[in-house]
């Protein structure tokens, strides 16, 4: 059997807005299969970002909006100085600038418009430039 992480879905109370973010800090357009729901293709992985209607079909209650405090949204980029210096033109809220992790990625941090935290990285390591192409 093989398993593979096929999405990661966040639910909001504003679909619009955070779809705009993420379609920002990706540089990626997100498809829309209802006003309540929308998807972000990357080629590792969907971002699904769904409204807080859409939880009671999984279960009422199952799910709550910018109530996250465990979770990080990480996307690998080529250059993430580059991508800091792009994001600094827009409205985003940072929690660093670049800094080059113990584990060797230069890694940036920013909280989307619901607080979940997204972190933008590039391999620079050795070690770490060698895993990502494993």
């Amino acid at each position: 059997m093989t398993t593979q992480i096929a999405s990661l879905r966040i639910i909001t109370d504003e679909v619009a807005r955070l779809v705009g973010f993420y379609e920002h800090v990706t540089g990626l357009t997100a498809t829309w299969a209802t006003p309540d729901f929308a998807e972000i293709a990357t080629p590792a992985f969907t971002l699904a970002i769904g409204s807080t209607r859409t939880v009671g079909v999984f279960g009422p209650g199952s799910a709550r909006p910018a109530d996250n405090h465990s979770l990080i949204v990480e996307f690998l980029v080529d250059d993430v100085d580059a991508e800091y210096a792009r994001l600094r033109q827009g409205e985003v809220e940072f929690v660093n600038e670049p800094t080059t992790m113990p584990w060797g990625n230069r890694s940036l941090l920013v909280r989307d418009p619901d607080g979940t935290l997204v972190n933008l990285f590039t391999p620079v390591s050795e070690q770490a430039v060698a895993k990502g192409k494993s």
